[in-house]
């Protein structure tokens, strides 16, 4: 896909992430507003991240700092619209806060996700853009589902 550019979320790309969120079910798409309010205000250090295709937002991904580390951010949302799936703007995304953090000095990023069988891709996505398996916490979403921790030194 050509013509994929990351930049950082604003207020006008909500309804269309919006979009995103409701074609992946990552979270619920009415929550997306409360949450990007306090990076929209300035009032944290937390990022939120915009993948635009033809000046559309077709995808996210947000990325927080891990309290009590040092250098430590966990990358906890990356969504991108089904329909533009496998054309690089999860890829595209990864790469921008992956530079993004290393412009601010940061040392480390990790990834959650499920063990099951249907975070499988998503898992291969991670392993494919450089992250290694760091840890994996039995039954921790629910019984039989897997939290699965990758990490990536920056």
């Amino acid at each position: 896909m050509t013509d994929i550019i990351v930049k950082p979320t604003t207020a006008a790309d909500i309804p269309a992430l919006r979009l995103v969120l409701d074609g992946t079910e990552l979270f619920p798409s009415d929550v997306l507003v409360e949450m990007m309010t306090p990076y929209l205000e300035g009032q944290s250090e937390a990022f939120w991240l915009s993948c635009h295709v033809q000046n559309v937002a077709v995808g996210l991904a947000y990325t927080a700092p891990e309290a009590l580390t040092n250098g430590t951010w966990n990358m906890l949302a990356l969504a991108v619209l089904p329909e533009v799936h496998g054309q690089g703007c999860g890829a595209a995304l990864v790469s921008g806060v992956e530079e993004r953090l290393r412009l601010m000095g940061q040392r480390m990023i990790i990834v959650e996700t499920s063990g099951t069988e249907a975070f499988s891709t998503a898992r291969h996505f991670y392993v494919a853009a450089g992250y290694e398996e760091e840890a994996r916490i039995r039954d921790f979403w629910d019984k039989g589902d897997d939290k699965v921790v990758f990490r990536k030194a920056l």
